[in-house]
């Protein structure tokens, strides 16, 4: 084996290596989540009903918002992670505009608590777990991609979109069973809907006490 073909194996991403970026995603939300439990199981909010209903609903538009953005982004990027570059739709204006959607879904189930702060602290922890899987996921598009990764890291913001660079092609490849499966996954934050309401009622109803309130 060559110096040249030796560098190559150490920094080329693996299947494993592929595989402990999404597992670390995965274990990040699921302790997420079990913050969100725990909020949902034995707190309760300070506004008035009107206040809390209005956030219910803004927070479902947001669940809606990110199941429809994830489903648009996997047409682009679905079953071509890591080993094809995809610069145009929505990553010609963000580089990870699937995680910005988590972020959204994140900030909607929060709002089912009815709580400012708790919607705001879901998109928090969303953030976080997701700015330290894309830390790994760059490492990784490097290696496989080289320079020209480096210049659409250098162009084309982490998360926030920029408008302006906006491109796309006439003609795109769409892989069903990716598409499919990112939208199945999306619809997990619809869970929050109907699980709020009924926690809700069980406070009303006195079958689950409010330990402390959130505003």
């Amino acid at each position: 084996m060559t110096r040249r073909a030796m560098k190559t194996t150490k920094v080329s991403p693996s299947v494993d290596d592929i595989a402990s970026v999404q597992m670390a995603r995965k274990l990040g939300l699921l302790v997420t989540l079990a913050l969100f439990c725990v909020l949902f199981v034995f707190g309760g909010t300070r506004w008035s009903f009107e206040v809390h209903e209005a956030m219910r609903w803004i927070g479902c538009g947001l669940i809606f918002v990110c199941i429809s953005g994830r489903t648009w982004c996997s047409l682009y990027i679905g079953g071509r992670k890591i080993h094809e570059l995809v610069m145009t739709g929505p990553y010609s204006i963000s580089r990870n505009p699937l995680y910005v959607f988590s972020i959204i879904g994140a900030v909607g189930v929060g709002a089912q608590f009815g709580a400012v702060s708790v919607a705001i602290l879901g998109g928090v922890c969303a953030w976080l777990v997701h700015i330290l899987v894309v830390r790994q996921e760059e490492r990784l598009l490097l290696a496989e991609h080289g320079e020209v990764y480096a210049k659409y890291l250098a162009e084309v913001p982490r998360f926030l979109p920029r408008f302006s660079l906006w491109k796309n092609v006439e003609v795109l490849e769409v892989r069903p069973r990716a598409v499919t499966r990112t939208f199945a996954d999306a619809c997990i934050f619809l869970g929050a809907i109907p699980i709020a309401g009924a926690l809700d009622l069980l406070h009303h109803l006195g079958l689950l006490r409010v330990f402390f309130r959130l505003p």
